[in-house]
């Protein structure tokens, strides 16, 4: 029996928990850019959608993402961009940062995140490769990042460039190291960003250009990316008796 419907209001996602899922919704469409199972790319959507699963979810012989796909569409989510994992949903971190511009604007940047470090890699190398060392472990990041205006396309990958990085600089700083050698991990093997930005219109400001880490934009979307990382890990190292 699942549990009750949790909802954590925010200014501009609604989370709801009901494990094995966990849903966000935008309060209005957005455009969205990821590498996500279902729905990658360029997309129009108010919906993520997260399922918590574990091995046995996923018989041999059958295509993950078909069944994640079918398990979307029974929930009644087809449209949503799906992530997967194996970390409990409901360790999931949800952190608002608010900046302002030259101007004094301001931008606002909420995450939602869930952690699992057990596939852990350095970029650039693999721990978990050849037939030997056999499949990697579950366990991954998986984010929603989204921003409170509108962003052009080269602005929305720059956005996504600055979650990416802000990622990788957190689980640094958690100090996981990886054999043979004790090198900092810098992500896993299967992490997944997604970035949002609402769809131009009248009433808004027209899009930005830019959100590197020079601007207002950038700096919310690295802090909050930041500190949902470091919010999530220790419910992470408890699960798994990690230091």
């Amino acid at each position: 029996m699942p549990s009750p419907s949790v909802a954590v209001p925010l200014a501009s996602l609604a989370v709801a928990l009901e494990p094995p899922w966990l849903v966000v919704r935008t309060h209005s469409p957005c455009t969205m850019a990821s590498w996500s199972l279902t729905r990658p790319g360029l997309v129009t959507a108010d919906t993520v959608a997260w399922l918590e699963v574990r091995e046995e979810d996923l018989p041999a012989g059958r295509d993950p993402v078909v069944l994640f796909a079918e398990a979307l569409a029974a929930r009644g989510l087809a449209d949503a961009v799906g992530l997967m994992t194996s970390a409990p949903v409901a360790d999931h971190a949800v952190v608002r940062r608010v900046c302002r511009d030259g101007g004094g604007a301001a931008v606002a940047v909420e995450v939602v995140l869930t952690l699992g470090l057990n596939n852990a890699e350095r970029v650039g190398r693999r721990v978990h490769t050849g037939a030997a060392a056999g499949p990697p472990p579950p366990g991954t990041i998986n984010l929603v990042c989204h921003v409170s205006r509108p962003l052009t396309q080269a602005a929305l990958l720059e956005t996504l460039s600055v979650a990416t990085q802000a990622r990788t600089a957190a689980v640094m700083a958690l100090g996981l190291a990886l054999p043979p050698d004790g090198a900092l991990a810098t992500g896993t093997g299967t992490d997944c960003i997604v970035v949002a930005a609402p769809l131009a219109a009248a009433h808004r400001p027209p899009p930005a250009a830019y959100a590197g880490t020079h601007t207002a934009i950038g700096e919310a979307v690295g802090a909050a990316v930041m500190d949902a990382v470091a919010e999530a890990a220790p419910a992470w190292r408890r699960r798994t008796g990690s230091i």
